[in-house]
């Protein structure tokens, strides 16, 4: 079960427009289209916060209480904190990249669509 920020960088870098940036005042890393942030967190903390709708963010809770939980700051925008250790891998690649085609732009997710069937 257990995943990485590694392995979540690795998904996110192979979506087109992706690049990892780190904020000096936050402390940690942000993944991002552009510079439209959709999933930040990682390193120690064990933890990232992925870009969700409010009702994936309720489904995905309720679901698995103990590994989602609505995000500090931006949970009422439907943002969700995962616990890596406990989340499935298969499950995560889909909440993430879910959250990139809420950030980039519909041409370029069409692309991405078209091309990978």
């Amino acid at each position: 079960m257990s995943v990485t920020y590694d392995q979540v960088r690795e998904w996110v870098l192979a979506l087109p427009g992706c690049a990892e940036v780190f904020v000096e005042n936050w402390g940690h890393n942000t993944l991002r289209y552009g510079d439209k942030m959709f999933a930040s967190g990682g390193g120690e903390s064990g933890t990232i916060s992925v870009k969700a709708s409010r009702e994936d963010q309720a489904e995905l809770i309720a679901a698995a209480p103990h590994i989602y939980a609505p995000a500090p700051y931006v949970g009422r925008f439907g943002w969700v904190t995962v616990v890596l250790a406990e989340a499935d891998s298969d499950e995560l690649r889909q909440v993430v990249t879910e959250a990139w085609r809420r950030t980039a732009p519909k041409k370029v997710v069409k692309a991405y669509d078209s091309a990978h069937g």
